[in-house]
């Protein structure tokens, strides 16, 4: 699933594409309902014939605002897509000027649609604007949805309601709120803390990983076991994190280009541990590692996060 950065980075591409565009026409795949699940009704009523005003992010959901009180709302998931083509763009071809009207755009799970002719046998919805272009959603394994719901809802859908803060955005990812949110964690591992969406929105293992890294905290250590030190410390390096990878495009750590043949670099230019096992440590020249720690593949060094010692529990004495 992609993470904060990697969502980011489609919203900036099709924050360059997308608005003042008009809806044409909306087309579901028959065998994909619950990629698209509206009514036909208000999809007449409110995204046909509706312009793009923006396109903003809430931790890993887009959200495409309407010059109405409608919004769309996407959640790629695993394996979800956003290709963009261009009224004169050849269907397949790859960019070949540098007009946003001719050219192709993509980002997402890392498959040949975002490069081969669309829609193949993945794509769920077609978007057609007014002026032949057409933005397409692909998912091959229909975990991810758009949905079409009144600006006013966005407060109250489930998935806003749970989660924390944004990390890089706003003003409540402050030292206070972690703190009492990591504090209410204390049994549990650290990574598994910050990997909580309640906690802080949009971080996933990659960063999860450097973060941890950046701050020398051993990824399996119990939250109520981090110094006050170190906990601030990784409270200023999460964004820290998020926006280098940002700067960047994100990550790849696959066989993976996207539709305009660009790779996310995070991780080649700046990633220290993450897919690293069995490499010299950049800090230390140690090996790094690949462990388990909240159900994810976790990287760390094993010099420089050290594990802290087991709390000991005294044992009552015995009755004479």
């Amino acid at each position: 699933m992609p993470e904060l950065p990697e969502v980011e980075t489609i919203r900036m591409g099709l924050g360059q594409l997308l608005p003042g565009r008009t809806i044409k026409s909306v087309d579901v795949d028959a065998n994909s309902a619950k990629s698209f699940p509206n009514a036909s009704a208000l999809v007449r009523k409110y995204l046909v014939g509706a312009k793009i005003i923006d396109i903003e992010r809430r931790a890993k959901v887009l959200i495409i605002g309407l010059d109405n009180d409608y919004c769309l709302i996407i959640h790629l998931k695993m394996t979800g897509q956003l290709v963009f083509v261009g009224a004169s763009a050849k269907t397949g071809a790859n960019k070949s000027t540098d007009s946003a009207e001719t050219d192709r755009w993509g980002g997402g799970h890392p498959t040949d649609s975002l490069i081969g002719a669309l829609p193949d046998r993945s794509t769920r919805v077609t978007v057609t604007f007014t002026d032949g272009s057409h933005l397409y959603f692909n998912d091959q394994r229909k975990f991810g949805w758009i949905r079409l719901i009144p600006k006013a809802e966005l407060p109250d859908i489930d998935f806003f309601r749970r989660v924390g803060p944004e990390p890089l955005i706003g003003t409540d990812f402050t030292w206070p709120y972690f703190r009492a949110a990591i504090g209410r964690r204390r049994n549990t591992s650290i990574k598994a803390a910050i990997l909580d969406q309640s906690v802080v929105a949009g971080v996933g293992n990659i960063y999860a990983d450097e973060s941890l890294f950046a701050t020398r905290i051993h990824p399996a250590t119990k939250a109520g076991q981090v110094s006050p030190a170190k906990l601030k410390r990784l409270w200023q390096a999460i964004p820290e994190v998020l926006a280098l990878a940002i700067a960047n495009g994100g990550s790849t750590y696959k066989n993976y280009i996207d539709a305009q043949g660009g790779r996310g670099q995070y991780l080649m230019k700046y990633g220290k541990v993450f897919r690293r096992e069995g490499q010299a440590c950049p800090e230390c020249g140690g090996v790094i590692e690949k462990i388990r720690v909240a159900g994810r593949g976790t990287h760390f060094c094993p010099a420089c996060q050290k594990l802290p010692p087991a709390k000991s529990v005294s044992k009552p004495k015995p009755k004479q």
